[in-house]
Formats: C-alpha cells, sequence, structure tokens
C-alpha cells in the first residue's frame, strides 16, 4: 500500500518536472527541472524494486545516478560559458 502511495508522489513529482521543462524561462530551470524528473524516475524504479524484493535494477539506478550528474555538470559548465559571453542565458 505504502509503494503504490510512493509511486504516486514520483510520478505527480515527475509530472510537475515536466511542466516545468515546457515552460521554464530559462534553460537553467529546464536544467534543473530534468533533474528532478530523473531523480524521480530513480525513486520510482528504487520503490519498485523494494516492493518486488529484487536487486536487479541496482546496476541501473547506478548507470543513470552517474549518467545525470555528468549531464547536470556538462550543463552548468555549458550554462557557465554562455554566461560568460554575455550572451544571456
Amino acid at each position: 500500500m505504502i509503494s503504490a502511495i510512493a509511486l504516486g508522489l514520483f510520478v505527480g513529482a515527475g509530472v510537475v518536472g515536466a511542466g516545468r521543462v515546457v515552460t521554464g524561462p530559462q534553460l537553467a530551470d529546464r536544467v534543473v527541472a530534468l533533474d528532478v524528473m530523473l531523480i524521480c524516475f530513480m525513486g520510482a524504479v528504487t520503490v519498485d524494486a523494494a516492493r518486488r524484493g529484487a536487486s536487479d535494477s541496482l546496476t541501473t539506478l547506478i548507470v543513470l545516478a552517474v549518467v545525470g550528474f555528468t549531464a547536470t555538470v556538462s550543463a552548468a559548465r555549458f550554462l557557465e560559458h554562455i554566461a560568460g559571453t554575455d550572451a544571456g542565458v
């Protein structure tokens, strides 16, 4: 029962993040929203794995964490580069 509530909340947060991706006024807002969506997806996968009692999703979660971190750092460096050239965000 609690896992269904948690999954529902993760889906709700992911939908809110998707709305921010669509309506975000700046690129930085969209990057943060994509990060929120990735974390919600990872949380949902974790809750599902815990509910099933399976550990086969651990590799997927590790890969998602590394890809998400790398993408966020790359986007931050890109935004810093844009801000340094006075092109605006």
